[in-house]
């Protein structure tokens, strides 16, 4: 099963994206596909779509728009759950130790990484950065 993570602009700021990626290859990942970003703000918005009515919708895109992202399409068993479980809450001050959140975010709203929440969306996802996957 494949799933998507991002690693954020502020993780690849920071220069945290080879521990990232060797976080989740020691945690069974495969990375099938990966693409450096820079989004736009209308492909930010596209993506984060389901927020728009949200009143962090403004700030995520402007966020996500701020400098590069990494875009990885991950396989393993049980991909959507268990890279829930290893990125942490989204507020890494309530992510349980030795998380990516708890490790390399700076706040909830810098939290490091994006991981897709539900098979259905890993599919729309993975296909928005990777369409011939």
């Amino acid at each position: 099963m494949l799933t998507l993570a991002i690693i954020k602009p502020d993780a690849v700021a920071a220069r945290h994206t080879g521990k990232i990626i060797a976080h989740l290859e020691a945690e069974g990942f495969q990375i099938r596909d990966a693409q450096m970003v820079r989004l736009t703000k209308s492909r930010a918005e596209s993506f984060y779509e389901v927020h728009r009515e949200r009143p962090f919708f403004r700030p995520l895109v402007t966020f996500m728009t701020s400098g590069p992202a990494l875009a990885l399409a991950l396989e393993r068993d049980d991909a959507v759950t268990h890279l829930r479980k290893v990125i942490g809450a989204t507020d890494p001050a309530q992510a349980d130790a030795g998380t990516i959140r708890r490790l390399y975010a700076q706040s909830k709203e810098r939290n490091a990484i994006h991981a897709s929440d539900s098979p259905e969306n890993a599919a729309r996802e993975v296909a928005f950065f990777f369409p011939t996957r």
